[in-house]
């Protein structure tokens, strides 16, 4: 059966932003996959969370590459899930952010992709995370370090059917 992707939100910032969130998402899919492009007003990082915990409850491993520099990790008890570059404030960023049966009653598995093209040297990074949670996810959000995500950034929460 093949798999079919439908947006549920889509936000655009007409102005500069520090949070974009998703709330009220149905439990009608097996899977999601928020997409996140654009730029920041100062280089920040982006912090990932479920049903607003704060809590040390996610953990993730990440594996970084730039063509001359290679970086990966493990990171646990943390407050959230991030990718390892940043969000740049003079190159737009890409961050997909898939989540696995999120309606679940188990823990959450995630993967995160994100590339930014820095003028030519661009970077990639690619994260696997887990929300130690067993309560089906109602919203996400994410949120800047420091600064906000530019005007014009867009974030976009998809249903996956049928995964």
């Amino acid at each position: 059966m093949p798999t079919t992707y439908e947006p549920i939100a889509t936000t655009t910032l007409g102005s500069a932003a520090a949070t974009i969130t998703f709330s009220t998402i149905p439990a009608t899919y097996t899977d999601l996959r928020l997409v996140l492009v654009g730029l920041a007003t100062a280089d920040l990082n982006a912090h990932f969370r479920f049903n607003s915990d704060t809590g040390s409850n996610y953990s993730y491993t990440y594996v970084y590459g730039d063509g001359s520099t290679a970086a990966s990790g493990i990171l646990s008890n943390f407050t959230r899930i991030q990718p390892y570059d940043s969000v740049y404030s003079s190159t737009p960023s890409l961050i997909t952010l898939d989540v696995f049966s999120y309606a679940g009653s188990t823990f959450k598995t995630t993967l995160m992709t994100q590339s930014n093209d820095k003028n030519g040297t661009g970077t990639v990074s690619r994260t696997v995370g887990l929300w130690r949670s067993t309560s089906a996810i109602t919203s996400c959000s994410v949120t800047a370090s420091t600064s906000t995500f530019a005007t014009g950034t867009t974030a976009t929460l998809y249903g996956i059917k049928n995964a």
